[in-house]
């Protein structure tokens, strides 16, 4: 039971890094104020769409993690 909620903890875990890593920056700096006037509105709404998904999936995963990991502790 242990090794088996040990193993979900660590993929959880290497998930919730995954999905953070993808997500895009808050701020873009000097190249998106040259690059600004660049984006048209599909892209700008697919962008804030994928990014709305991915910061969804990281509070769910979050949670799993932390309910995995309360889990193990009291097994």
């Amino acid at each position: 039971m242990t090794i088996a909620l040990s193993i979900l903890d660590l993929i959880a875990c290497l998930f919730l890094i995954i999905v953070i890593l993808f997500q895009s920056g808050k701020r873009s700096g000097l190249s998106g104020a040259i690059a600004g006037g660049a984006d048209t509105f599909m892209t700008k709404s697919k962008a804030k769409t994928w990014d709305a998904k991915l910061a969804k999936m990281t509070k769910w995963v979050a949670i799993v993690f932390v309910l995995l990991t309360l889990a193990l502790n009291f097994v």
